[in-house]
């Protein structure tokens, strides 16, 4: 197939997700010791704690639906993979007996939202990477490929179960692939303080591929991270019962594209079914141990909870983080919280000759931390290329009116104009930096006065349109020219497959695309002139009322489709053809492959 025919088959095909109301249920009863392909033609239901054996891997083909019943729940091993391979109109779902059971003819993009969580486990991924973890005997400050932890929420079988344990010394570690996964109501209590967050990494490392996740719903974290150096794009994690984005244990890793939207999922206290921090950061643990979190999160849009929420970010045992390219409105509390530690025992910014709290966001990225340092810290720590080791730069703040919202923002210098961060003074949604957010009536859920996102367009207004600055073009991350998750030409990446949207929460833009031409390639746009008034517009501009259109371009052209159910068919020179239903937006991209 040639480039033109690949590039528009995978992006502008645009049925339903196949549904098949009649498929079998499998009773998945055994750890997985074999490498084992779950189909879309079955749903799986895990009973009790199900495990990826090391040397198998499990695929889970496109369309798959996990449904499972309480106590299941699924736990990749170190050494064992997972290949989720979801698409954008055919997700993979992991949720429970009862979300399922709301679907409309067993279709997973229908559903009720209900005030719930903790009704099946978790996805937990263990791989064998670095770690910082100085609560297992036997482990050292220093980076070692022996140092390792046993993952929370995990039960082991027997003394020396290696089942449940994470670490080790390679950073290029690959567990997998996942993407396009939507997992829903999740989050197994096993004890206080132990208990399964929506998507668990620990020890992951870099060549493990993760892209277009969502957490709807979870009794603890919706994403936590543990170490490793993972990179994570396009996430979206809402209503989560402790914090959205946890990070442990010296994550080295970036992440790009996270929509954050603060809520609750059970009337609990906060932290067990109210949201607590929409992203909580600790260094290493102790924290003057190596390996140090030292992450980079750019085009990050994070809504919180205006009244009784907690804070933006949360800073614990020298965590160092650069936020960029951001937006952080609605915020109940503090935009930056100086937490220090982490309540188990660790002592914080500045002990035994580390950065102070201070220093962090004064000091370049590239000063190291010589305490319990590896041999070589430039190759060990990747993530972080130019700036401070702590800074939020190039960012929109909106309605954060909590008494201490920026208190200690400024005084680390968020404000600086240097910063190019934007403080907008009006509360008025007209200006705000997503074009529209519509909060539920007022309800009392653990104590906390909450006000329910009920329907969001999160695609940027205002002063999120534009960014001073992109993401490099590193080979991870997108030079994106907007502050927020969501590109204003083509953003919307959470229609088609996300619970949001089964939900009703996102609805409200049609699909976008990249339609991949060879350079000078003649593409030509007929519209259905059954419908009168049809308009076709490029870079603003009204080129064709029911008439077709010819394009003939070098450089991205931005095309805006009639919509009102209208038929739109793209022919390229070569003859194939696609009809696009509906009304997308998109971008004709001329390209040499």
């Amino acid at each position: 197939m040639n480039n033109l025919a690949k590039g528009l088959a995978a992006t502008l095909l645009m049925g339903a997700a196949a549904v098949n109301a009649h498929a079998q249920e499998v009773l998945v009863t055994s750890d997985i010791s074999t490498s084992t392909t779950w189909t879309a033609s079955n749903t799986y239901n895990l009973q009790g704690q199900i495990y990826v054996l090391p040397g198998a891997s499990l695929t889970i083909e496109a369309g798959t639906v996990v449904a499972s019943d309480a106590g299941g729940s699924l736990a990749v091993t170190n050494g064992a993979q997972i290949f989720v391979q979801g698409t954008k109109n055919n997700p993979v779902i992991m949720t429970s007996k009862l979300d399922q059971a709301t679907w409309t003819g067993g279709d997973p993009k229908t559903g009720t939202w209900r005030e719930s969580a903790n009704e099946w486990g978790n996805l937990t991924v263990m791989g064998d990477a670095y770690i910082s973890e100085n609560a297992t005997v036997g482990n050292v400050p220093t980076p070692s490929a022996s140092n390792v932890a046993a993952m929370e929420g995990l039960v082991a079988g027997f003394p020396g179960d290696t089942k449940v344990l994470y670490g080790g010394g390679n950073d290029d570690d690959d567990s997998g692939s996942i993407s396009y996964l939507s997992l829903r109501y999740g989050g197994k209590v096993i004890g206080l303080g132990n208990e399964l967050n929506g998507l668990s990494l620990g020890g992951i490392g870099r060549d493990t591929n993760i892209d277009h996740v969502e957490i709807m719903n979870n009794v603890d974290d919706g994403i936590e991270i543990w170490g490793g150096t993972v990179n994570l794009k396009y996430v979206s994690i809402w209503n989560i019962g402790d914090d959205s984005f946890d990070v442990d244990q010296g994550w080295r890793g970036k992440a790009q594209f996270g929509l954050i939207v603060q809520g609750y999922s059970l009337d609990a206290s906060q932290g067990s079914g109210v949201g607590d921090n929409a992203i909580e950061t600790d260094g290493a643990e102790d924290s003057d141990w190596q390996p140090v979190t030292s992450a980079v999160l750019y085009n990050f849009t994070v809504i919180g909870q205006p009244l009784d929420g907690d804070n933006a970010t949360a800073w614990r045992d020298n965590a160092r983080v650069q936020y960029r390219n951001c937006v952080f409105m609605d915020i109940g509390d503090q935009v930056v919280k100086f937490d220090n530690v982490d309540g188990d025992g660790a002592n914080g910014y500045g002990f035994n000759g580390t950065k102070s709290w201070a220093d962090t966001w004064t000091n370049a990225w590239s000063v190291y931390s010589t305490v319990n340092a590896p041999a070589n810290p430039a190759d060990f720590y990747k993530s972080q290329t130019t700036g401070k080791l702590a800074e939020m730069k190039d960012s929109v703040f909106f309605r954060n009116q909590g008494p201490s919202a920026y208190t200690e923002a400024t005084a680390r210098n968020v404000f600086d104009p240097a910063r190019n961060n934007v403080q907008v003074a009006s509360i008025l949604d007209a200006d705000g930096p997503v074009k529209l957010l519509t909060r539920g009536a007022l309800t009392t859920k653990g104590g906390k006065m909450m006000l329910p996102v009920i329907d969001l367009d999160p695609r940027p207004a205002n002063e999120a349109m534009v960014s001073v600055n992109t993401a490099p073009d590193d080979g991870f991350f997108t030079p994106a020219a907007f502050r927020g998750a969501f590109d204003p030409a083509c953003p919307n990446w959470i229609y088609g497959w996300t619970a949001s949207e089964a939900f009703g929460f996102t609805t409200h833009e049609t699909m976008c695309f990249d339609m991949k031409i060879g350079p000078n390639v003649v593409a030509s746009l007929v519209i259905n002139d059954t419908l009168t008034g049809a308009t076709v517009i490029q870079n603003g501009v009204v080129l064709a009322d029911d008439a077709p259109m010819t394009i003939v371009s070098t450089s991205p052209v931005d095309v805006t489709f009639p919509v009102n159910g209208t038929t739109c068919r793209i022919t390229s020179a070569g003859g194939l053809s696609f009809e696009v239903l509906g009304g997308p937006s998109g971008r004709l991209i001329p390209t040499d492959n």
